[in-house]
């Protein structure tokens, strides 16, 4: 297999990425999972593009992962959980302004006893953050990047970090923020999947092999880290490559199964899905769903997709 690299961007940049005239498809490590989790619940988020209304606690998540992008904008010295703590509020009103649909979490009225709960349960992980990491001793190579490779020549794989830290040797650490509470074996795999995805970018683009991918579970104050080698990440790009030529399968037979599990409890489709008695949406024409489409466009938000 071949790898090139392709433009790096970040959340501030709107150009687009370029991508290489071999290429005719991307796929991100949230898109990959989902058709890893259930193949069903991919064609609903990458082919029908059904609308999801974001949970509690995706909004939670993605108002923590800006708190903590914008505190290492601020002196090192200045750091702290009160400076993390006044920055929940403004950043808040922020992602509303940029997502207004976000208001809706708290009723038709906008709640204030609501929100407030809210701004504190984020404030309580931030907590949890500075129980594990001193950001005062850390400088942060990249923030929110958009890092992306082409792989079979014909694969444009790419995914947001949260954070990149460049040891002084040269030496890479992939971090990742996780607002929920440290998962059992099967959740965990899944997030090392994402950072897994991360590091063969890293790899195929920089020619290092991240060593250390780091997982910060901020609700139970723990960290997991992995280390990963060149044989794992050769093994783990064939192993994407596979699964997107299973999609490509899927795609031309529009044969996308239900795969039940326990976290069907928390899939917003469940009333269009056969599993409990529903009925997919007729299967876009061709076109519909290009995809190239997120590839050659501006990036989407991190948080959401990647």
């Amino acid at each position: 297999m071949t790898a090139q690299p392709v433009t790096t961007t970040t959340q501030q940049e709107t150009a687009a990425v370029a991508v290489p005239p071999t290429v005719r498809a991307s796929l991100s490590p949230s898109r990959a999972a989902d058709f890893k989790t259930c193949p069903l619940l991919y064609r609903f988020r990458s082919i029908d593009r059904l609308p999801e209304r974001p949970s509690m606690e995706q909004a939670r998540g993605t108002l923590v992962h800006a708190v903590l992008e914008r505190l290492f904008d601020l002196p090192a010295a200045g750091r702290t959980p009160t400076a993390a703590g006044d920055l929940v509020a403004p950043q808040w009103d922020r992602l509303v302004t940029e997502q207004p649909e976000l208001a809706a979490l708290f009723g038709d009225d906008d709640d204030p006893a609501a929100r407030t709960e809210f701004l504190r349960s984020a404030a309580a992980l931030l907590e949890g953050y500075f129980t594990v990491e001193d950001p005062r001793r850390l400088e942060p190579a990249e923030r929110e990047a958009l890092i992306s490779a082409v792989v079979d020549d014909e694969l444009l794989i790419r995914g947001y970090l949260d954070r990149l830290d460049v040891a002084p040797d040269g030496a890479l650490r992939v971090v990742d923020y996780k607002t929920g509470g440290a998962p059992r074996e099967t959740f965990e795999a899944r997030a090392l999947f994402q950072l897994k995805f991360y590091a063969l970018v890293l790899w195929r683009t920089r020619g290092v092999v991240p060593r250390v991918l780091r997982l910060l579970y901020l609700r139970d104050a723990e960290v997991c880290d992995y280390t990963p080698d060149a044989e794992e990440l050769a093994r783990f790009e064939r192993t994407v490559v596979a699964l997107w030529r299973a999609i490509e399968q899927a795609t031309e037979q529009r044969d996308f199964r239900p795969r039940p599990s326990r976290l069907c409890d928390w899939c917003s489709h469940q009333a269009l899905c056969p599993t409990f008695g529903g009925t997919p949406p007729p299967f876009p024409e061709a076109g519909a769903g290009d995809p190239l489409q997120d590839a050659r466009s501006r990036p989407a938000a991190p948080g959401a997709d990647e």
